[in-house]
């Protein structure tokens, strides 16, 4: 009876740690963004670095549509990265950091 707990335990454990270690999180590392290309498709960018983007932007100019995904980097808490998509079409990213809360001193 014992090893059937100590099995249900190690196995209801193993599931926990899987189902969190596949949550999807960004994955901002330099190797992924070395591998981002100007023209690569929505799919691909989101494919290299994951589903855990917010929709910063999404517009029509002219005929183009232009959608802004924003990726926050969680092991940086004050930065996130910004991709430009000109049809569903990488156009451009960049950093942005986030502003430091002022200390006023009185």
């Amino acid at each position: 009876m014992k090893k059937i707990k100590n099995f249900i335990l190690s196995a209801f454990l193993l599931l926990l740690f899987h189902s969190c270690s596949s949550l999807q999180v960004s994955h901002m590392t330099s190797s992924n963004m070395n591998k981002l290309e100007l023209g690569m498709s929505k799919e691909q960018v989101t494919q290299i670095l994951g589903s855990n983007y917010t929709i910063a932007e999404k517009r029509l100019e002219g005929n183009n549509e232009i959608e802004v995904l924003s990726y926050r980097d969680y092991y940086k808490n004050d930065e996130f990265y910004l991709f430009v998509f000109n049809n569903q079409k990488l156009d451009k990213w960049y950093r942005e950091l986030l502003p430091k809360e002022r200390i006023e001193i009185k």
